[in-house]
C-alpha cells in the first residue's frame, strides 16, 4: 500500500508485492530460516524492498510440508485518526488475501508490523504503546479472515517490541535493539539472493515531488505561457497532429542530451543535472503536450534497451516541473515513470510512481491499469509488445507514405492517402489479458491560463537560457533513440463540451479534453 497522506485511501492506491523473495529456492539454492522476533524484525527491509516508515506491514505465511514460507506483503500508511484504523486494518488484510487467492494460494497465517518514528517529546516505548490498540485491530481483522497472526512487532526508534509474546517479563520494556544493517545472516543471504534494499520510501518520492523552490514560480511562469500558446492549438484538429509531433521530438532531443550527459555519483545530484539540463519551457511544452493519451502512448514507447534509462530520468524531471496548480498535471509523466520503471524490472520505484500518478488524479485509467497489473505480478511483456507493434507500425506507415509520394512526385499524380492512428492504447486493447495502456474513459482535463498575468513580460528560456552545471554543455549524440512514431497525422483527441460540442478555452478557466485521457 501506499498512502503518504496518512489516511486511508482507496485499495487501488496501495502496494501488495507477490513472490517469495527469502525462503524459496533461488538460483544459487539459498533457504533462510527464521525463528525469532529479532530475526523477523530483521527481515522486513528485505521483503519489501524498503525500510517502510509510518507503515502498517503485513506479510503472508503459505504453509510447505509443515514449515511457513513467506507470501505476498501489503503497506498501508498509519492513517493519523484513529478512528480510522479499523477500516485501514480491514482494507489491508481483505486486499491481501484477495491478491492471494487470486494468485491461488490463501495465507495461512500472517507477520504483522506497525513502524513509526517518535514524535517531539516521544520515546520509542511511547509509540509501542501507542500503537497496541493498531496492532490488536490488525489481529482481530486478519481473525475475521481465518488467517491468524503469529506476530506482530513494533519497529521504532531502532528497537523493536513483540505485542505476541506470552511470557511476562521476557521482553525489555525499553524494547530490542535492532541490529545494525547488513550485519545479520539473513543480510548476507538475501546481498548473495541479489535482494536489494534501497532506504525509504521517502527517499524515493522525494526525486518525483513537484518543486517547492524558488524555481517552482519560474516553472509555473512557463507552463501558464505555453498553456496559452498549446492549448488552443490542441483544441484545433488541424494543428493537433502537429502538436503531437513537436513534442514527441522535444522529448526525443532532450532524451539524447539526458544520455550524453556526464555522469555523476549519487541520486540527489543527478536529478540536479537533469534539472539544470532541462529548460522551464521544454519542460513545459512536454507537460502540456503529454496531456493527450496518443501522444502519452507513444512516448510510452521508450520503455528498453539505451533509451529507457534517459527516457525515465525525463519522466521524473517533468514531474518534478508539475508545480503549484499544475499538480493534476504529473498523472502522465509520473505513469510514464512507473511504467519505465516496471518495464526494466525496478517494481518499487513502479508502484509508488503509480501511486503518486493516483495521488494527483485519482481518475487516470492508465496509471490503474498498470498500478493493478504491477500489484498482481503480471508480465509487463505483453505490454510492450503492443507497443513494439505500434512503433513498427508506424515506422512502416512513414515508409510507406514518404515513397508513395516520392513517386507521385515524380509520376505527377495527386498526394497520397492521410495515415491516421488512434495511439497505442487503442491496439493494446487486444493485446492478451494484461491491462493495456491508455485504454480507458473519456474524461476532461484542466489547463490553467495566464488570467491576470502580461505574458508578454516573461521571455521563455532557450537554449542560451538554460540553467546548466558550471562548464558544462552536453552536446547530443550522432544518434540516439529513435522516437516512437512518425510524421504520420494521429487522431484520438477532441475538444468537447458537456453536449460534445466542439468548443474553445478562455482566459482563467478553460478545460482542455482529450478524448480518452486516462
Amino acid at each position: 500500500m501506499t498512502n503518504h497522506s496518512e489516511t486511508t485511501g482507496p485499495f487501488e492506491d496501495g502496494d501488495i508485492a507477490g513472490g517469495e523473495p527469502l525462503n524459496e529456492r533461488s538460483t544459487h539454492d539459498t533457504q533462510v530460516t527464521l525463528r525469532t522476533p529479532a530475526e523477523l524484525a530483521d527481515a522486513l527491509p528485505y521483503l519489501l524492498g524498503y525500510r517502510p516508515q509510518d507503515s502498517i506491514v503485513l506479510v503472508a505465511l503459505h504453509d510447505r510440508g509443515g514449515r511457513g514460507r513467506f507470501g505476498g506483503r501489503a503497506r498501508l500508511g498509519i492513517p493519523a485518526a484513529k478512528e480510522d484504523w479499523e477500516a485501514a486494518a480491514r482494507q489491508l488484510i481483505q486486499g491481501l488475501v484477495t491478491g492471494s487467492e487470486r494468485r491461488g494460494t490463501r495465507p495461512k497465517q500472517m507477520v504483522a508490523y506497525v513502524c513509526q518514528e517518535p514524535g517531539r517529546g516521544e520515546t520509542g516505548r511511547d509509540v509501542m504503546l501507542r500503537l497496541q490498540p493498531l496492532a490488536q485491530l490488525l489481529r482481530i481483522e486478519c481473525g475475521t479472515f481465518d488467517v491468524p497472526v503469529i506476530e506482530a512487532l513494533c519497529i521504532s526508534d531502532g528497537r523493536f517490541w513483540s505485542y505476541c509474546c506470552p511470557i511476562e517479563g521476557c521482553c525489555p520494556e525499553d524494547g530490542t535493539p535492532m541490529g545494525l544493517p547488513g550485519t545479520s545472516v539473513l543480510a548476507a543471504a538475501a546481498t548473495y539472493a541479489g535482494i536489494q534494499v534501497r532506504g525509504t520510501l521517502r527517499e524515493l518520492r522525494v526525486r518525483l515531488l513537484p518543486w517547492e523552490t524558488t524555481a517552482a514560480l519560474e516553472q509555473e511562469i512557463a507552463l501558464d505561457a505555453a498553456g496559452m500558446s498549446l492549448v488552443p492549438r490542441i483544441l484545433d484538429d488541424a494543428s493537433r497532429a502537429s502538436v503531437a509531433e513537436e513534442t514527441l521530438e522535444l522529448a526525443e532531443r532532450i532524451i539524447r542530451r539526458f544520455a550524453g550527459a556526464s555522469p555523476v555519483s549519487g541520486t540527489h545530484p543527478a536529478d540536479l543535472r537533469d534539472d539544470d539540463l532541462l529548460a522551464d519551457d521544454e519542460a513545459a511544452a512536454l507537460i502540456l503536450g503529454l496531456q493527450d493519451r496518443t501522444t502519452r502512448d507513444r512516448a510510452a514507447a521508450w520503455m528498453e534497451g539505451d533509451e529507457a534509462a534517459s527516457a525515465l530520468r525525463l519522466w521524473r524531471a517533468l514531474a518534478r516541473r508539475c508545480v503549484g496548480p499544475y499538480g493534476e498535471h504529473a498523472a502522465a509523466p509520473l505513469t510514464l515513470a512507473g511504467w519505465v520503471a516496471w518495464s526494466t524490472g525496478d517494481e518499487l520505484e513502479a508502484r509508488e510512481a503509480f501511486a503518486m500518478a493516483l495521488g494527483a488524479d485519482p481518475d487516470y485509467l492508465f496509471a490503474r491499469l498498470l498500478h493493478q497489473a504491477c500489484n498482481e505480478g503480471l508480465d509487463p511483456e505483453s505490454i510492450r509488445r503492443c507497443l513494439r507493434a505500434d512503433r513498427a507500425g508506424r515506422a512502416q506507415a512513414v515508409i510507406e507514405e514518404r515513397t508513395g509520394s516520392a513517386a507521385e512526385a515524380n509520376s505527377g499524380a495527386p498526394s497520397g492517402t492521410d495515415v491516421t492512428d488512434s495511439g497505442a492504447s487503442a491496439r493494446a486493447e487486444g493485446c492478451g489479458a494484461d491491462p493495456a495502456p491508455g485504454t480507458g474513459a473519456r474524461r476532461r482535463r484542466r489547463t490553467r491560463s495566464a488570467a491576470g498575468r502580461d505574458s508578454g513580460s516573461h521571455q521563455h528560456r532557450g537554449e542560451a537560457g538554460r540553467r546548466r552545471p558550471n562548464g558544462s554543455h552536453p552536446q547530443a549524440p550522432a544518434a540516439g533513440p529513435s522516437r516512437p512514431g512518425s510524421s504520420a497525422r494521429q487522431g484520438g483527441t477532441r475538444a468537447r463540451s458537456g453536449d460534445g460540442t466542439s468548443r474553445g478555452t478562455s482566459a482563467g478557466s478553460g478545460r482542455l479534453e482529450t478524448e480518452g485521457s486516462g
